[in-house]
Formats: C-alpha cells, structure tokens, sequence
C-alpha cells in the first residue's frame, strides 16, 4: 500500500513541476455574424466574385439615373443579351438587385442596402465600437 501512495505522491509532485502555459495571444472577442447570415453573405459575395458582373453593378452605379437595361450592357461588355440577362439574374438571385420590367425590357436598380451589408460586414469596427450583423435579402 505504501508503494501505491509514493507513486501518486510522485505523480503530483511531477505534475505540479509542469510549466504553466499562458496563451499566444489574447482571447478572441466573439463576432456577431451568426452561421446562417454567414451563408448568405457568402452566397451574395459569390454572386459578385465575376469580373462581367462587377462591371456589371460599376456601369448601373454610375447611371445618372442609377438604373440601367440590358440593352445598355450588351455592346458595352461585348456580349450576347442571353449571357448578360443571366448575369443580371444572378446578380438579382443574390439580392442585389431590383428589377423592372418597361415593355419589352428590363431595367435594373442597385439596392444600396444589399450593398451597405456587404460593406459593414467587410469593414474594420472603430475602437469602442461594436460590429452590427447584417443580412443582404434573398430574393425567392
């Protein structure tokens, strides 16, 4: 029985020689973004990672009357009105875009808030400031 007691004795006394570890770094504040609006974000982000649509949202951002028709993107991007109506669509699935319809064609707005989420979720909160989640709206 002695034997048994100066092993755990010794087994303590290795134990409490064992350096304390303090951390690299300083703890990780948790972040707002919740997994679902992580998703979502991720998608619309997706939905921009294409050069034609990035010009796509530049040409309609910088109509005088911040919308633009398909018409407009064929000649200006060099290509077909198929190819740029599925990127209008894309760009409308992800919520960052209206749309309407005047006779037999589309006219497309930017939806600056879809924007201004893409936007707050990229940038870096001031000291003392805390990052609020937001979600860009997908369309159904």
């Amino acid at each position: 029985m002695t034997h048994y007691i100066e092993i755990y004795q010794y087994l303590n006394w290795m134990r409490s020689l064992r350096p304390v570890v303090s951390p690299c770094c300083p703890p990780l504040f948790g972040g707002d973004l919740q997994r679902e609006d992580a998703e979502q974000l991720a998608a619309t982000f997706k939905a921009i990672a294409d050069p034609t649509r990035l010009l796509v949202l530049s040409l309609i951002a910088a109509q005088p009357s911040g919308e633009a028709c398909v018409c407009h993107f064929t000649a200006r991007l060099n290509l077909s009105q198929p190819t740029v109506s599925h990127h209008l669509k894309l760009l409308f699935d992800a919520g960052l875009l209206e749309r309407e319809r005047r006779g037999t064609w589309v006219y497309y707005r930017i939806i600056p808030e879809q924007l201004g989420a893409l936007r707050r979720v990229l940038s870096l909160p001031g000291p003392g400031k805390a990052q609020t989640s937001s979600r860009p709206k997908r369309r159904a």
